[in-house]
């Protein structure tokens, strides 16, 4: 980790949910950290999560798909960390063409950027599981076959494929990182739209049940963010990485009723009521499930050494912890 001491580090995405927790990593190990974030409001970025760092890090409020912005942002810069995007599945599913714009061609113009500017930057890109689709065997490794069901896979997928084509290309080094579901404190909690996990954290806390869709057997392996944030800064660190794709994963497998049982009874320890109900499938969602998923993330653990180390009881506990006592930062008065 000392190749970030003194380097100069920019972060899309950087006042969302994981680009705020690896700028806090970055800010401790000496880097000089600018953080660019559109504060869009569906899309999560939160002043409230790097109010402990504010005073040490830049902040850029500007959109990626701003060319010109990027073009300026990326110069002289060491390292990019690619975390900006839009998260939701549906609504990549009914506004197709913001999600190609974000998820893919601002990507391209970034690249761009980067080409024409700073050809000698190290960027890691943080892609999705999404890509694989409903899987043909378990857990799924890199050599899975690509089958996006929804729009935001297809553009992931395109956002993904343009970092390593400018690899191979244009030898600018470049990896991606194949994100499970990842979370921890400051994620998205208001709505469904980063991941399932924080509404059910915002339900719990009002008393309100989880709605597990289905049986509830579906199964799936969760990341805490730290373990999230230790992979990019191997992957940025490591020229090994550079056009490589790597699966994040967890060698904890849950199923989805199990973890509403989990979270129920350790929303119970902090007194905070609630339960779980299973509801059918709404049918827009049933469209785009993938029933099954869990990743074989060997391939990083034995090229980078990563594996993750928070478990699920630990990362849910710390997780309900923080917004129980910060809820209002979050959702209350519309944040």
């Amino acid at each position: 980790m000392n190749s970030y001491f003194d380097k100069e580090v920019l972060i899309t995405g950087g006042l969302g949910f994981i680009g705020s927790c690896l700028a806090r990593r970055l800010v401790a190990l000496g880097a000089k950290v600018t953080l660019v974030d559109s504060l869009i409001p569906q899309y999560g970025g939160n002043f409230f999560n790097i109010a402990d760092i504010v005073d040490k890090v830049s902040v850029n409020v500007c959109d990626v798909r701003d060319p010109y912005a990027m073009a300026y942002l990326v110069q002289g810069k060491d390292y990019l960390f690619n975390l900006a995007g839009q998260t939701s599945h549906m609504d990549s599913m009914s506004d197709p063409q913001t999600d190609l714009d974000i998820n893919a061609a601002a990507q391209l113009a970034i690249l761009e950027a980067c080409r024409k500017s700073n050809p000698g930057i190290k960027i890691v890109f943080a892609s999705t599981r999404q890509l694989y689709g409903k899987p043909d065997y378990l857990p799924v490794d890199e050599k899975h076959p690509i089958r996006p069901v929804d729009v935001n896979g297809i553009n992931k997928l395109a956002g993904e494929w343009y970092h390593l084509l400018y690899n191979n290309v244009y030898g600018i080094r470049a990896c991606a990182l194949r994100l499970t579901n990842t979370y921890g404190p400051g994620m998205r909690v208001k709505d469904a739209r980063q991941t399932f996990l924080g509404i059910w954290v915002r339900l719990l806390i009002e008393g309100k049940p989880i709605r597990v869709f289905g049986d509830g057997l579906q199964l799936r392996d969760f990341n805490y963010v730290d373990d999230c944030v230790e992979a990019l800064l191997l992957a940025g660190a490591s020229d090994h990485a550079n056009g490589k794709v790597y699966n994040l994963g967890s060698s904890e497998v849950v199923g989805l009723k199990t973890l509403a049982e989990l979270m129920v009874e350790l929303g119970n320890e902090l007194k905070m009521g609630g339960g779980y109900e299973l509801i059918p499938f709404p049918p827009e969602r049933k469209a785009i499930d993938i029933g099954d998923y869990y990743s074989d993330f060997s391939l990083i653990t034995h090229e980078l050494g990563w594996q993750p180390r928070i478990d699920l009881r630990v990362g849910l506990q710390r997780t309900m912890a923080y917004y129980q006592a910060n809820h209002e930062h979050y959702w209350d008065n519309d944040q």
